[in-house]
């Protein structure tokens, strides 16, 4: 009988450490091909590990909150299936390494096989009632928990009385709706490089899950692991690398919200959600078309620095989740029309809160959106995304008194502002791209352009 031993896999995207979130099985307990062992929480994402080995548990190497290397043994399955494909460096029972199958799929590391179906261990998965008689699995809890839906109002559809996951989307969404409006068409070349003389090159990083306060309670020590280390890494690179300018402007949106009113009670599209980040993601579409270099990205190379000015936009949405700041990026957003727009958003915003962001959906932005408005401010001055030249931030919208012809009157009001890379954007075209946003937002008519 051999024993195999399990390394981290390489997660892709270059990260070089995971930490351990929790584990999925015990010593003794047996195990299949593609069950989940482990739940591991890179910079960047959470994944599943499923197991390349049929057998039974034998040690678990390393403790739930330990950060481990890629390559590193993490678990060893006794009485491994030989046929299995050997995808991680085993070791016999005479502690003889296995050579690993050198065709692994980078993404889990082991083998190129299709996509697992196993999940999660069935116990974990079995429906949960609440004492109110709700009905409804622990990922189902949790999906409504982070949409702040209240499960006793949920109507369940599961074919045993539970509640599933779409009667929860359906509960948290909108019964929203909204035309198509479509967007410019953009040019063939999707990048140009401009040559700029070199500055100084960037600064490092320094440092988020609870552990043991010292002493008498009054402190919490926590310590800074996977997303909120990379949060700190990139803003800290970011705030001393890019010189920062920021900008702001309150705009009259009363007829954006007239619009999103009328969308959302249009009986075409009523699986769409409408809110006002769609007509701000239009406005920063459109005006990213009218000043092109705040898309760009400033590049150091060997041969001096460059400017790369994107001709498409990956745009990007703050997505504050249980697991920290992340901000995944709708890919070639400029190519959609207003409704694809929309389900695009609402896709990244519930896939991020469920933890469930992958690293290509955080990579390659060029611009980003941060929606502040949501938690009750009215501007501020963010960080711009590594990469990046430009972040737009949303403010409240509050009724508030505008003079309007003359006459005070109760309008809808908010505060667009933003930071730019001084390096790459200069203060007319700061000022002109932030003032085409509110000028969208105070007249939406000018996306039909």
């Amino acid at each position: 009988m051999s024993t195999q031993t399990f390394l981290l896999p390489d997660v892709g995207e270059g990260l070089t450490e995971a930490e351990i979130v929790s584990w999925r099985v015990a010593p003794g307990d047996p195990v299949a091909v593609n069950d989940v062992l482990v739940e591991i929480e890179t910079a960047k994402s959470l994944v599943e590990l499923p197991s390349p080995f049929a057998g039974v548990v034998g040690d678990l190497l390393a403790a739930e909150g330990d950060t481990v290397a890629v390559g590193a043994a993490i678990i060893t399955i006794a009485g491994a299936d030989a046929s299995a494909p050997p995808t991680t460096t085993g070791q016999s029972e005479h502690g003889e390494p296995h050579e690993p199958d050198a065709g692994g799929a980078v993404l889990v590391g082991y083998g190129s096989g299709g996509h697992v179906q196993s999940r999660r261990r069935k116990p974990a998965e079995r429906p949960v009632a609440a004492s109110v008689g709700v009905v409804a699995k622990p990922p189902i809890r949790r999906l409504a928990r982070d949409l702040g839906v209240d499960l006793a109002h949920v109507a369940p559809s599961g074919t045993a009385g539970e509640v599933t996951r779409e009667d929860v989307l359906k509960q948290a969404s909108q019964a929203s709706v909204f035309r198509n409006i479509e967007t410019p068409e953009w040019g063939d070349v999707r990048e140009e490089t401009i040559p700029v003389a070199a500055p100084p090159a960037a600064a490092s990083a320094p440092p988020a899950t609870p552990t043991p306060a010292p002493g008498d309670g009054r402190e919490e020590s926590i310590p800074v692991r996977g997303v909120r280390k990379a949060t700190a890494s990139a803003m800290t690179s970011s705030a001393y690398t890019a010189p920062h300018v920021s900008v702001w402007v309150d705009v009259d949106a009363s007829r954006t919200m007239e619009l999103v009113k009328r969308l959302k009670t249009s009986p075409d599209f009523a699986d769409v959600k409408v809110s006002p980040l769609l007509i701000m993601a239009r406005a920063v579409i459109w005006a990213v078309r009218r000043t092109p270099m705040v898309n760009a990205a400033w590049i150091d190379e060997d041969g001096g620095a460059q400017i790369r000015v994107r001709h498409y936009v990956n745009l990007g949405i703050a997505a504050a989740t249980p697991r920290g700041l992340l901000v995944p990026n709708i890919k070639d957003a400029q190519d959609l029309n207003t409704r694809d727009l929309a389900r695009s958003l609402e896709k990244l915003t519930l896939t991020a809160r469920e933890g469930k962001t992958t690293p290509a959906d955080q990579s390659g932005g060029t611009i980003t959106i941060t929606n502040i408005g949501v938690f009750g401010v009215d501007a501020g001055t963010p960080i711009i995304n590594p990469g990046e030249v430009g972040i737009v931030a949303l403010g409240a919208i509050r009724q508030k008194p505008w003079v309007v012809d003359g006459e005070v009157r109760p309008r809808w009001v908010t505060t667009v502002s933003g930071s730019f890379d001084h390096r790459v954007v200069d203060g007319d075209g700061v000022s002109r791209f932030i003032a085409d946003i509110a000028s969208v937002l105070e007249e939406p008519a000018l996306l039909l352009d």
